[in-house]
């Protein structure tokens, strides 16, 4: 029987998934938790084979979880989920010591597989994960919108930012609306995540 824990923080997706690998013969899911907060302290309890995790833009640093649960617990494998993957984001996952990556839009099947891939010793790498390496995107922000960006990484108020762009108050805040536009992201935490992870900054 595969022990395996599933750390999301989107409770609905959560449930789905601990659903769905319960359903399956060879795997039982022996805790799921909603944040990467006490993860740690519930795969120290477990001794799960697989941790389900899935990487978000309200993570610090999402690859550090990664890296402290190898470091902690070397029995458990990883499998990080991600809504994109990014050459950026592909390589620190690596690194960390995730032993599978799989994209949240993956089916259930391909995660399965994966789950027992990583259960048995192997590795198991999400093709998109693949491409995103081989063929990076380009950046969709102009030179001036990444130095917005730049400066709203460091976590500057608009006034300050505008400041040290001598540009007007009004004008940063069309060129922060532009970039969440463009990335896709809800708000400039998330828009920083995305960059980062693309490696555009």
């Amino acid at each position: 029987m595969i022990h395996v824990v599933v750390a999301e923080d989107m409770g609905l997706l959560r449930g789905a998934l601990c659903a769905a690998l319960s359903g399956e013969e060879d795997m039982k899911v022996v805790a799921d938790v909603d944040g990467v907060g006490e993860l740690l302290t519930v795969v120290r309890r477990c001794q799960p084979q697989v941790v389900v995790l899935a990487l978000t833009p309200e993570l610090p640093d999402p690859v550090e979880v990664v890296a402290r649960i190898c470091a902690d617990v070397p029995r458990t494998a990883v499998l990080a989920m991600s809504p994109r993957w990014s050459p950026t984001l592909v390589e620190a996952a690596l690194a960390a010591g995730a032993r599978g990556l799989v994209g949240k839009d993956s089916s259930l099947a391909e995660l399965v597989r994966a789950i027992r891939a990583l259960a048995a010793g192997e590795r198991a790498i999400d093709p998109a994960a693949a491409v995103a390496v081989l063929s990076p995107p380009e950046v969709p922000l102009t030179p001036r919108e990444m130095d917005v960006l730049r400066m709203a990484a460091e976590g500057l108020p608009l006034k300050e930012i505008a400041a040290r762009l001598y540009l007007a108050h009004g004008t940063v805040r069309n060129y922060l609306s532009v970039i969440l536009r463009k990335t896709g992201a809800r708000n400039r935490l998330e828009a920083v995540w995305h960059a980062r992870n693309n490696g555009w900054l």
